[in-house]
């Protein structure tokens, strides 16, 4: 899934406190969301977490090569 799709399920679920990090690791900012796909997330999807928690969503672009 895309990141946008990635953080509009999360908001879905009441989850806001969202870390974005670029799997590459070159430190880019994800300015075009749609651009992203996402490649993790932690905690791991179907896991049980509060509402504060920080939800980390890791993406590379579309582009990149794996």
């Amino acid at each position: 899934m895309n990141h946008q799709q990635a953080q509009d399920t999360m908001q879905a679920a009441g989850l806001y406190n969202l870390r974005e990090v670029d799997g590459k690791g070159l430190g880019r900012a994800l300015v075009v969301d749609s651009n992203w796909v996402q490649t993790g997330q932690s905690p791991a999807a179907g896991t049980k977490v509060a509402p504060d928690t920080v939800i980390t969503l890791t993406a590379i672009k579309y582009t990149d090569k794996p």
